[in-house]
């Protein structure tokens, strides 16, 4: 169901450039011929025991969707669930977490709002920029393109080995990491080298967003295994089963459109359907900039690499 579908009419709203047609990461409003707003939000239940470190995750990942599209965040705003008679302490640190990786952003933390809940939840609404003509939507993709990932995947089974005591504290560690840093580099280098189209991988794992991609692209994607980077412990607590239940969603919601040859194994399609928090961004760039575009990413300590590439289509992934 779409129940607001009929209320705005694309047509009516001219200066809305993402938001009432094809899904994507943000909206995205032109202000002028030089500058348009972008606007998001994101939160979640903590995903990691430390409330700083769980502060800096969801902001990290709130702020990952004006990277997707290309821009800047300017400010933001807190958006805390918490429960009554949880340590106050506990409240502070997680917002402190979130507003020291607000300032890492360069944006800044400008008010917010809290309501009593059952269990805490905080993430951000966020404002952003982008030059109207330099947004990088999920619909570019081009035949041709080689698919860039910029950080390694693993995240939802090493949360979820850790909600069952089950995680190693140097795999959380890296994970936290990993889920903290900022997308804000890898951002500005695709501005640099030309990327067609991207997006962020978070809640539908690696195959259910590069099916946005793909199908507003009007291609396929095709994906080598074995190029696909996993954050150490991964695949071990996948083999454990330690899967959340958004990895059965992903699964039943995206399997029609996703293709693996034999080889692939079945602890390997199931780490692909993993939900991912604040994970890297996917992206189409020309060949010829591909390898340049990688080099530029090590040189500021994304971990990125070639993972795969675009054929002509209607949206399938295949996983070879």
């Amino acid at each position: 169901m779409q129940p607001l579908t009929g209320l705005f009419q694309p047509e009516n709203y001219p200066d809305l450039l993402v938001g009432l047609t094809a899904p994507d990461d943000s909206a995205v409003y032109r202000l002028n011929s030089e500058q348009a707003i972008i606007s998001t939000m994101d939160f979640f239940p903590p995903v990691v025991d430390d409330p700083y470190a769980f502060g800096a995750i969801a902001a990290a990942n709130a702020l990952s969707d004006v990277y997707a599209m290309g821009g800047e965040p300017l400010m933001a705003i807190n958006l805390v669930a918490f429960p009554d008679g949880l340590g106050l302490e506990l409240l502070s640190e997680i917002l402190r977490g979130g507003a020291e990786k607000v300032r890492e952003s360069g944006a800044v933390i400008a008010g917010g709002h809290t309501v009593t809940d059952k269990e805490p939840k905080y993430g951000l609404a966020v404002t952003g920029m982008v030059h109207p003509d330099k947004i990088i939507s999920k619909s570019g993709a081009r035949p041709g393109d080689k698919l860039i990932l910029t950080k390694p995947l693993g995240s939802g089974v090493i949360t979820t080995a850790l909600k069952n005591g089950k995680a190693e504290p140097e795999h959380v560690a890296t994970a936290v990491a990993s889920m903290s840093r900022l997308n804000r580099n890898a951002a500005r280098i695709a501005q640099q080298f030309g990327v067609h189209a991207m997006t962020d991988i978070t809640g539908y794992a690696l195959l259910g967003h590069a099916h946005e991609m793909a199908h507003l692209s009007n291609v396929d994607f095709h994906f080598q295994y074995a190029s696909i980077p996993w954050l150490p412990g991964a695949r071990q607590y996948a083999e454990q089963e330690l899967f959340a239940g958004g990895m059965f969603r992903n699964m039943e919601y995206f399997t029609e459109w996703v293709n693996f040859a034999e080889p692939i194994q079945e602890v390997e399609r199931l780490l692909l359907y993993d939900p991912q928090t604040s994970g890297g961004l996917l992206m189409a760039v020309p060949a010829e900039q591909s390898h340049a575009l990688c080099n530029a990413l090590a040189a500021v300590g994304d971990e990125s690499g070639v993972i795969g590439e675009v054929a002509p289509g209607n949206g399938k992934i295949i996983v070879k």
